[in-house]
């Protein structure tokens, strides 16, 4: 399965403004319920992925996947890397698997899994988890992009609504109420950026 470079770097690319424009923003966030740093690890992220656009991109998609994965669990603190790095990872070797490798949306599935096993989370725990299997099952349900990423925005919002069950914001208990989640803000964004650039470059 060969990604086609343009359309990747395009992505990579989409990807790291959307984080540098809210980077403000998604500490601010987890300010209110953690270390306030997730805007920043993630902008350190998407740009050391950026930096690596050239090779990445010249790759096979689960080759490019794995190795963006691998990035980002080297260059993203605290939770985050090792979250969205098993997200990715995960999704390179499903889909170099000759069944998954068929159908993204079940490869999408089993790497939100092993996110879930490696953050011992599920959803209702305030995490990006609440966007991720949202996503999923819209895009298993072979909604357009525009449903995908009203489902991501309204799944974001919705963790304001739950108790934190994991991570710094867990000891704030009862307190975690009312503040969205900034994993799960930065899941959006991202779900966002990607959709809205596949309806205009790449295939819906």
């Amino acid at each position: 399965m060969q990604a086609e470079p343009v359309l990747l770097a395009g992505l990579i690319e989409v990807c790291r403004a959307t984080i540098a424009a809210n980077s403000d923003h998604l500490c601010a966030l987890d300010r209110a319920i953690g270390d306030g740093d997730h805007g920043t690890n993630m902008r350190r992220g998407c740009e050391a992925v950026s930096a690596e656009e050239a090779a990445v991109s010249s790759l096979p998609l689960p080759d490019a996947l794995e190795r963006i994965g691998l990035t980002l669990v080297m260059s993203i603190g605290g939770a985050a890397g090792p979250l969205y790095g098993t997200l990715l990872m995960e999704m390179g070797r499903e889909l170099r698997k000759s069944d998954a490798g068929q159908d993204f949306s079940l490869a999408l599935k089993q790497a939100i899994d092993a996110v879930a096993r490696r953050g011992r989370s599920h959803p209702g725990d305030k995490t990006l988890l609440d966007v991720l299997y949202p996503v999923q099952d819209a895009l298993a349900h072979h909604s357009p992009l525009t449903d995908i990423v009203r489902q991501a925005e309204l799944s974001a919002g919705f963790t304001a609504a739950m108790k934190a069950m994991r991570g710094r914001a867990a000891y704030l208990g009862e307190r975690s109420i009312g503040h969205v989640d900034p994993g799960a803000s930065s899941c959006a964004l991202l779900t966002i950026a990607i959709c809205r650039y596949l309806e205009e470059h790449g295939p819906a």
